[in-house]
């Protein structure tokens, strides 16, 4: 899956002058956490609502009301603007940008194309579009946990048979997805989303009759 699948277009973007009040007023205006920085068409920095949070004064400053309302309403973001900004392109995949997004430690990314902003892509996004697909979250239907099903060094062969315990009682398989390390596990966990089938305990029992262990897992 592309980053233009899942990235949201309707970016709201500020120049590096914009007030810290102008810049909170916006986030709660259009319900955002984060507003790149841009200047003259050019990306220059982001700012999160957590980083408004840190350079605002807390409740226990000794500044008055007014002054600091003259504060918020004259300090540019530009003082305190993130200026390394994570950016993808439109056509990178979404399981690159999520592992880069973990290893910078980041819960978004500025989507650049031409060098302009088109969309930015955030944690929310990437499990709304990406990760709940694949999960099948919100979906109908029965999830079954087979644990140990697959052992990774024994070769090909192994989820093709789970796979067919699961067509024998008629079930549609919505999702698949196997949890755990194949480089570090001997076995591993399987889970499939299935519906529009028999009696999920006569399959359950199957897979047990076979040498499983299954369960029905909690939605």
């Amino acid at each position: 899956m592309k980053i233009r699948d899942i990235m949201n277009c309707n970016v709201v973007t500020i120049p590096s002058s914009t007030s810290i009040a102008e810049a909170r007023r916006l986030m709660e205006a259009h319900r955002v956490k984060r507003l790149p920085v841009v200047d003259k068409g050019k990306l220059v920095g982001i700012v999160t609502s957590r980083g408004l949070d840190r350079v605002s004064p807390g409740q226990a400053t000794s500044l008055s009301i007014w002054e600091l309302s003259y504060l918020l309403q004259t300090t540019p973001v530009k003082d305190f603007m993130t200026k390394d900004v994570f950016t993808v392109h439109p056509d990178d995949d979404s399981e690159w940008a999520v592992a880069e997004a973990q290893k910078r430690q980041v819960g978004s990314a500025v989507v650049l194309e031409d060098k302009h902003v088109v969309g930015i892509v955030t944690s929310d996004d990437f499990f709304d579009k990406v990760i709940g697909p694949l999960l099948g979250v919100g979906l109908p239907g029965d999830r079954i946990e087979v644990a140990g099903a697959v052992f990774p060094r024994k070769g090909p062969g192994q989820l093709e048979k789970l796979i067919a315990v699961v067509r024998k009682f008629g079930y549609k398989i919505m999702t698949i997805h196997i949890e755990g390390d194949p480089l570090k596990q001997e076995c591993l966990d399987v889970c499939f989303h299935v519906y529009d089938g028999q009696d999920i305990n006569a399959l359950i029992t199957e897979f047990q009759n076979q040498g499983y262990q299954a369960r029905l897992r909690k939605r």
